[in-house]
């Protein structure tokens, strides 16, 4: 029953719309402008105030839609995230036989819209044919891709206390995401001190020096990039260096920030912890003329936990029973980043996490697979089929 003609109108649109976190706003006024079109009523509409608790300056918050049920029943949950990485600026996307991919030298945003207009689909077809169904919550959020903001926030009354939750952010259809990875976020501030860098170098603590010698420990120690220690394993990442402004002046201050991944709690902090050791042995060690030392100043901020689900779970055996109507072998995996699911399950709606078809996310070789994402409006189609019995 899914029409491919409006799905596929659905997607290249709110692909070609601009939406990156904290700026989300144009994408939620074209979700609601096309649910508007497809039946859905303005008063099951809602932006709720998630944006007012996110740190920073983020224009809206999640984007909440309610459906009432034509059959009596447990409410659930689809979700999806509106924003898209900043690789995705200058976006065009452009149709090259059976994928969607960037005209430019861009990536596509099919992470997560994908997903949007997968909800888009499933509302208009729901509606449109009449086909019996459980009370539906729609969930778009804001700042997914910062530190899942928006699901951070969202709270379970204004979702309508779903009993489970299906989340949209993979690719293959057959894929069921049971579980995944918990973070840390963390930033480091070197304070060294300047001077003048021909003049009198042996002056000046360099925050530079600092940083590399605290990296090149993280790395010898083996706490950087992908990390396997003792049979347990995680990854570190340094993202962003910033300082200096001048090459005739030693360095007084650097700014870093990077993340630090695990699905085993007690390694997270260890690696985290290692990480922070290492800065301060490196701001101890570099010294000038009068043996005085640069500081460091070290916040970390436990970004979400990881999750694993029973595969005996409700809303796992269901999303499996789909699939496999659809002629799918279902697979079941933890995966190693992050999810509106992680703080969907917090919340405590049992979330598992779908696919409709977008493949290499946050790279320039990002493309979406039509046949994926049509089979995963298909997907949500099912799941209410299921729900309704």
């Amino acid at each position: 029953m899914v029409n491919e003609k409006n799905a596929l109108d659905h997607l290249m649109t709110l692909l070609a719309v601009p939406g990156l976190s904290g700026r989300e706003g144009k994408v939620a006024k074209e979700i609601q402008r096309r649910l508007k079109s497809v039946g859905v009523k303005p008063s099951w509409m809602m932006i709720d105030r998630a944006n007012k608790k996110i740190p920073g300056d983020f224009e809206i918050g999640n984007l909440i839609v309610k459906l009432p049920g034509t059959l009596k029943g447990p409410r659930i949950l689809f979700a999806s995230h509106m924003d898209t990485v900043p690789l995705t600026r200058g976006a065009v996307p452009t149709i090259r036989g059976r994928r969607i991919v960037p005209k430019g030298p861009t990536a596509l945003g099919g992470d997560n819209r994908t997903a949007v207009a997968c909800l888009v689909t499933l509302a208009e077809t729901l509606l449109k044919h009449k086909i019996p169904h459980p009370p539906l919550t729609l969930l778009f959020t804001v700042g997914e891709e910062i530190g899942l903001w928006g699901a951070r926030y969202v709270t379970r009354k204004d979702l309508g206390n779903p009993t489970m939750g299906f989340n949209y952010d993979s690719g293959d259809p057959a894929l069921i995401e049971i579980g995944a990875i918990g973070a840390h976020r963390w930033e480091v501030g070197i304070q060294g001190i300047a001077s003048h860098a021909g003049v009198h170098p042996d002056h000046g603590v360099s925050a530079i020096l600092i940083a590399s010698q605290a990296i090149a420990e993280i790395k010898a120690k083996g706490y950087f990039g992908k990390i396997r220690k003792n049979g347990k394993a995680g990854t570190s990442n340094i993202g962003v260096i910033q300082g200096g402004e001048a090459t005739n002046e030693v360095t007084g201050k650097v700014f870093l920030k990077g993340e630090s991944r695990s699905h085993d709690p007690k390694f997270l902090d260890e690696i985290t912890d290692t990480i922070e050791a290492c800065f301060h042995r490196a701001a101890n060690r570099v010294k000038n003329h009068k043996k005085k030392t640069g500081k460091v100043k070290w916040s970390v901020a436990k970004d979400y936990n990881s999750f694993k689900m029973d595969r005996n779970e409700a809303c796992v055996q269901i999303a499996c029973t789909a699939a496999k109507r659809l002629g799918y072998q279902p697979r079941c995996a933890v995966i190693d980043g992050g999810l509106d699911a992680n703080y969907l399950n917090a919340h405590g709606i049992p979330t598992v996490t779908l696919g409709a078809g977008q493949h290499h996310p946050h790279t320039l070789d990002e493309y979406v697979n039509l046949k994926e994402y049509y089979d995963g409006c298909r997907l949500a189609l099912e799941i209410c089929k299921e729900r309704a019995g």
